[in-house]
């Protein structure tokens, strides 16, 4: 394989030539076999290059004509001897055209690493392997990246570098003139900061709407219960407007009015001054929670021991308390536990000892000590006025000229409940106020039950659950399903039971007088007399004498009974024509003198 060819002068020269080996485009490879150390002879191949010119990489062969040893780190300048193995023919290329001798080949460096020099340079660890381009005739392979003007490679063909080149050692080798280089990009780390700020704040903005939408749906959770709890508790207090309390269910609110529990105790106000009474109920509705005063007007048809009907007032006057709370029994269909008879004096001291009453006042009323007229009046027109057991008193029991029994009956209700929301709601301290009064109660009433009573009534006073109502009656006494299933079933749980019309004498009475009062006066005289009160309206003008008139001879009786009830003389009575419905029939004249009611 080590073939000498003398080519004479055939184009390669007059030298000698060996082929050394063939080059990556199947070409033989020579080299020229200087004249001086031409071999007289063939020696053997000798692969460690101990003899000769063999290949010996680890320059470990001798002799005088030994090739440079291969030094793959190129760590030190070999003196120019005969060059090794060459296997790219990068040493001393063909030179088919007998040009010349080349310079002496620098060892076979594959990274490009050695200097011209002789010193290894710096390794960078981003170098990928030279792989020379094909050049045409001419031209010289370039690096890859590579320019016009920039040097060929580790030593150009112009050999050693020139004054402006770099030094040994200090050849600039720039990243540009490789190929393959994997710059690190200066603006990855940029990117991927700003990806995950982008992708943190998209996660954060998620988790926040998630967060508000949790909360507002916490928020209609809770507000929904609240409603629903609301109207649940106004369901069972039986507060909820449109629903009827006599429906059927569980709660307080829909138990029937009549399996509902009440503690009723009628309570009478005696005037012990003026005279008359003011009878009104007061109600502890223990299933509802609900306290309420009810106003019972005198002119409440009752039916009386015998039988026969007769009006609250005068039932109250002749049959007394246990008597009154029978009829009262029968007439509203209520169970009342007990009566408690109140003079003015009681209320007096019951006022005081509570430490006197707020309440707001609708009249002036006059000081009923006073001897003097134009006297200030005792209690003051207006809101929140504070009265004291004596003004208290002359409110309760005061009644302006012309006005209807109604009227005096409400202010003594507001005197009531002023009492209630001033008195104490513990049992011992109310029993206490009672027993301090130092009065008789009625039997079975007792100190104990009445204090008891009064203080569940003044705790529901206190907190707004109490009220007042009037009990509605018709001009004869008596009492319709229309107008009294307000109170008497919703409130008593009872049924209307009036006696009938015909159990009393029906007395129409027409005001003749030209004083309007004096129908009204008449009014009360008539119903505490026990007769049916009619209105007959005003006459159009004035009589002096006052006329009782009779259509049935059996009614002759009952006119002279009017008469005398109404203080009319004997000769009033007279047989005439009587209002459609009355029995009697009482025109009011000049000589008619109410009396005190």
């Amino acid at each position: 394989m080590n073939d000498r060819y003398d080519t004479g002068d055939a184009g390669y020269g007059a030298a000698p030539y060996e082929l050394v080996g063939y080059d990556e485009h199947g070409q033989p490879v020579y080299r020229q076999i200087p004249a001086q150390q031409a071999p007289q002879h063939e020696q053997p191949y000798d692969p460690y290059g101990r003899q000769g010119y063999g290949y010996d990489p680890y320059a470990t062969g001798g002799g005088q004509q030994q090739s440079p040893a291969y030094d793959p780190y190129d760590t030190g300048r070999q003196p120019a001897a005969a060059p090794g193995y060459d296997p790219y023919g990068a040493g001393n290329p063909h030179d088919p055209y007998g040009t010349g001798s080349h310079p002496t080949a620098a060892p076979y460096d594959p990274y490009g690493q050695t200097a011209p020099d002789g010193r290894q340079q710096p390794r960078g660890a981003e170098q990928t392997a030279y792989i020379p381009q094909q050049a045409g005739p001419g031209d010289r392979a370039r690096y890859p990246g590579e320019h016009e003007g920039d040097h060929a490679g580790p030593e150009g063909p112009e050999g050693p570098a020139g004054p402006g080149d770099p030094g040994d050692g200090d050849r600039d080798y720039r990243t540009e003139q490789f190929a393959f280089v994997e710059d690190p990009d200066g603006d990855s780390e940029d990117v991927i900061d700003w990806l995950k700020f982008t992708e943190n704040r998209t996660e954060r903005r998620e988790e926040a709407r998630r967060r508000a939408r949790a909360r507002v749906l916490a928020l209609v959770v809770v507000l929904a219960l609240v409603a629903v709890g609301g109207i649940g508790w106004l369901w069972y207090a039986g507060k909820l407007p449109g629903l009827s309390s006599s429906g059927s269910g569980t709660g307080a609110g829909s138990t029937p009015v009549s399996a509902q529990k009440r503690d009723v105790i009628v309570v009478h106000l005696h005037n012990t001054g003026k005279g008359g009474t003011s009878t009104a109920l007061l109600v502890d509705n223990t299933t509802t929670k609900q306290g309420t005063t009810v106003l019972l007007p005198n002119s409440l048809a009752v039916s009386g021991d015998d039988g026969t009907a007769t009006t609250l007032a005068k039932s109250v006057d002749d049959d007394g308390a246990s008597g009154t709370r029978d009829q009262l029994d029968t007439v509203l269909g209520t169970d009342i536990q007990g009566s408690w008879r109140l003079d003015t004096p009681y209320l007096q001291n019951l006022v005081d000892l509570v430490g006197n009453i707020d309440l707001d006042t609708n009249a002036d009323v006059p000081d009923p000590s006073a001897k003097k007229k134009g006297t200030a009046p005792l209690v003051h027109r207006g809101k929140a006025q504070t009265l004291s057991g004596k003004m208290a008193v002359a409110y309760a029991t005061y009644r302006a000229p012309g006005e209807a029994q109604n009227a005096q009956l409400e202010r003594f209700g507001q005197v009531m409940q002023g009492v209630l929301r001033k008195l104490s709601s513990d049992p011992s301290a109310a029993t206490t106020t009672v027993q301090t009064l130092a009065q008789i109660l009625d039997p079975p009433l007792t100190d104990k039950d009445l204090g008891t009573f009064l203080a569940r009534l003044a705790d529901l006073a206190k907190g707004g659950d109490y009220r007042t109502a009037l009990l509605p009656v018709q001009p004869d006494g008596t009492l319709t399903a229309r107008t009294s299933d307000s109170v008497v079933k919703d409130i008593l749980g009872g049924t209307a039971k009036s006696p009938d019309a015909g159990s009393a004498v029906r007395v129409s009475v027409q005001n003749a007088t030209g004083v309007k009062d004096d129908t009204e006066k008449a009014r009360v005289v008539l119903l505490n007399g026990g007769f049916t009160f009619l209105e007959g309206g005003t006459a159009a003008g004035t009589q002096t004498a006052s006329r009782v008139l009779y259509a049935d001879a059996a009614d002759k009786a009952n006119a002279a009974e009017v008469a005398k009830t109404l203080g009319l003389p004997a000769s009033a009575v007279a047989k005439g024509s009587v209002s459609s419905g009355a029995d009697v029939s009482v025109v009011l004249g000049g000589d008619y003198k109410p009396s005190a009611s």
